[in-house]
Parts: C-alpha cells; sequence; structure tokens
C-alpha cells in the first residue's frame, strides 16, 4: 500500500534549511505539507505579524517547533511563547490558538495514534 505524497514532500537523502523552505508574505499565513501519511502530517508554516489561528482542537497530539521568531500558542486556557528553536506539545482534544505578533516559521508535526 502506498502513502499519498504530498504536493511538498521533501526529497529523500537531502539535506534541507526547514526556516528557508517558505517565505513569509506581508499580511498572509503560508503553509507547506512536507510529509501527508496515515501516521500523521508534518506542516511548515510561516506566519506575518499579527497573523495566527483562532481557536481550534484537533483529535491527535501535535508538535510546535518554532524555527524563527516566537509564536504565541493558546493551550487549554494556557498561553506560552515557544521562541526560536523550542518545542511545545499539544495534546488531542484541547483548544488551542496560534498568534504571532511578529514574524515567525513553525515546524507542526500531527501524530495520529
Amino acid at each position: 500500500m502506498t502513502e499519498d505524497k504530498a504536493s511538498g514532500a521533501l526529497e529523500p537523502a537531502e539535506i534541507f534549511d526547514l526556516a528557508k523552505l517558505l517565505d513569509y508574505v506581508p499580511g498572509s499565513i503560508v503553509s507547506r505539507t512536507l510529509v501527508k501519511s496515515k501516521a500523521g502530517t508534518v506542516t511548515l508554516f510561516s506566519f506575518d505579524a499579527g497573523q495566527g489561528l483562532s481557536e481550534h482542537s484537533a483529535p491527535y497530539d501535535a508538535m510546535v517547533q518554532v524555527l524563527d521568531g516566537e509564536t504565541e500558542l493558546t493551550i487549554g486556557g494556557k498561553v506560552v511563547v515557544p521562541q526560536n528553536g523550542e518545542t511545545v506539545v499539544m495534546p488531542a482534544n484541547i483548544p488551542h490558538a496560534v498568534h504571532s505578533s511578529g514574524r515567525s516559521k513553525i515546524l507542526l508535526t500531527m501524530i495520529r495514534g
């Protein structure tokens, strides 16, 4: 059985600087799915200053890794502000939101299982 290859998937056995794979776009959020399979997804996001994702929940655990800047996460009502190089776990079924007061890039890994 084959997995769906995401259109933005990375080539195997190559080195990538994830923070450089997406540009910032004024007034926008940009995303690129790097991995998409039955096991989960890995998605790269860039947020221009003032951009974010409204509160929502997901049925799976997720991990946010900040690749550039800092991002404000509200997870179950608790605000955390991870910075470049830091990681936060967002548990399944807990409401969360993302807000970037400045430009930021994050890697979101969602694990289905």
